[in-house]
């Protein structure tokens, strides 16, 4: 019983100090786009999402289709640095603010380019995890 109560604090330990690397890198990337694209948009959050998404789906296909990516490595990665990293309330929230705002064909944008960009990025990062365990 003592190592399995072990091995859930080191589990614990490793989703939440990958969940605050990557709430602090959401912060850091989300900023630095929005200096460069400016506020008209929800770019800095389109971008988080869809790096995130890359990403996921990348360590994923490393963890599924080989032993690149250990089972510890995978929950850090995934569920600690990515879920901190990627976010669906913030994306919530701005569409929502659109909406209330009127702003309707950014709010239709917004909702569109996430999925769209998300899902093409999660099939480029599952391509290039298959690419990188035959290689």
């Amino acid at each position: 019983m003592a190592c399995y109560n072990g091995r859930r604090v080191l589990r614990f330990l490793l989703v939440s100090v990958g969940g605050a690397l990557g709430s602090g890198a959401r912060y850091l990337l989300s900023g630095w786009v929005l200096t460069r694209l400016g506020p008209g948009f929800a770019y800095g959050t389109l971008a988080v999402n869809v790096v995130g998404s890359f990403f996921i789906c990348l360590v994923m296909r490393l963890s599924v289709m080989g032993d690149v990516v250990s089972p510890d490595a995978r929950l850090f990665l995934t569920t600690g640095v990515m879920g901190g990293f990627t976010t669906y309330s913030t994306f919530d929230f701005e569409t929502f603010t659109y909406v209330r705002e009127a702003a309707y064909g950014l709010a239709a944008l917004n909702v569109a380019a996430t999925l769209v960009l998300c899902f093409l990025a999660g099939m480029v990062g599952d391509t290039a995890g298959r690419w990188m365990v035959r290689a």
